[in-house]
C-alpha cells in the first residue's frame, strides 16, 4: 500500500512539493508510455504540451482525444492514498493533462501559480505530477521554488505570448536562485501545492520529455463552472462549464456537479 511517510507529509506542508518514495512498477509505465504514444497519434493537430482533459475517453469538449488508460491511472487506489495523505480523504478528480515536450522544440513553461487558471473555491489542488518518460534539468523538467505556497496568496501574473502558458510572475515575485529541479525516473512522480510557484525551461535537447499532471481538490472545495466556463485565456482551450469530475474517495462536501461532462 502507497502512502506518504511522516518525513514526506512534513515535506509537502513545508516546501509545497514532495517527491514520494512510491513508484508505479515497470510494467504500469510500459503500458503509460504506449497510450502516450498513442495520444499523440490521435492528437495530431494539439501542440503536445497542450492535450489536456487527457483521461475523457473520446474527443472531449476541449478538442484532445483522451484515452481510459489516464483515467485508470487518475482512478489507481495506491495514488489516491499519497493524495489523501496530502490533502485528506475527501477527493475530486478535476483535470488530468498530458505535457510533452518533443525533443529540441518543447515549449517553455513560465514561472506561474496554477490558482490563476482554475474555478475552484476555496483554492485548494494537490497536483500529482507522474514522468512517463525521464524527465530532468536537460529536457525541461518541472522547477519548483519551496515554500512560496505558505502565504496561501496568488501573486499578480503578466500576459505574455509564446510559451506553454500565457501568465508568468514578474521576475521581482520570488527569488528564481531558489528554485529546485524535480528530476525523476519513468514511474516516480512529484505533488505539489496550487499556491507553489514553479515552471520548466524549454527543452532544446535530443530527448523527449512526458508527463501526466493529475488534479485532485479535496472535496470540501467548490469546482464554480460559471467562474471561467469556456475561455483559451491559458494558451489553449479549456471548457470548466462541461469538465467532468470524478469522486474519487470520501464525500462530497461542498455541492459539486458530478453529472455535467459525463456520458
Amino acid at each position: 500500500m502507497a502512502s506518504l511517510s511522516d518525513a514526506e507529509k512534513a515535506t509537502y506542508d513545508e516546501q509545497g512539493y514532495v517527491i514520494p518514495e512510491w513508484r508505479l512498477p515497470p510494467d504500469r509505465v510500459a503500458a503509460l508510455q504506449q497510450a502516450l504514444d498513442d495520444a499523440l497519434a490521435a492528437n495530431p493537430d494539439v501542440r503536445p504540451e497542450h492535450l489536456v482533459s487527457i483521461h475523457v475517453n473520446g474527443k472531449n469538449a476541449e478538442g484532445v482525444v483522451g484515452s481510459d488508460a489516464f483515467l485508470d491511472l487518475a482512478r489507481d487506489p495506491d495514488i489516491l492514498d499519497l493524495v489523501a495523505d496530502a490533502i485528506g480523504e475527501d477527493i475530486v478528480l478535476w483535470g488530468c493533462h498530458l505535457f510533452c515536450k518533443p525533443a529540441g522544440e518543447g515549449l517553455e513553461v513560465p514561472w506561474h501559480q496554477d490558482g490563476h487558471y482554475w474555478p475552484i473555491r476555496p483554492l485548494a489542488t494537490c497536483t500529482v505530477w507522474v514522468a512517463l518518460e525521464r524527465s530532468d534539468r536537460g529536457n525541461g523538467c518541472l522547477r519548483v521554488v519551496p515554500g512560496t505556497h505558505r502565504p496561501a496568496v496568488l501573486q499578480e501574473h503578466l500576459r505574455e505570448e509564446g510559451g506553454a502558458l500565457t501568465q508568468r510572475l514578474g521576475e521581482d515575485a520570488f527569488d528564481e536562485a531558489a528554485a529546485v529541479d524535480v528530476e525523476l525516473d519513468p514511474g516516480q512522480m512529484s505533488l505539489h501545492d496550487v499556491y507553489m510557484i514553479h515552471g520548466s525551461n524549454p527543452n532544446t535537447s535530443p530527448r523527449r520529455r512526458a508527463g501526466l499532471a493529475i488534479r485532485y481538490m479535496p472535496a470540501t472545495s467548490l469546482f464554480d463552472r460559471q467562474m471561467f466556463q469556456r475561455s483559451n485565456s491559458s494558451g489553449f482551450t479549456v471548457d470548466f462549464s462541461t469538465r467532468p469530475l470524478w469522486l474519487v474517495r470520501g464525500q462530497d462536501r461542498a455541492g459539486n456537479d458530478f453529472a455535467a461532462g459525463h456520458a
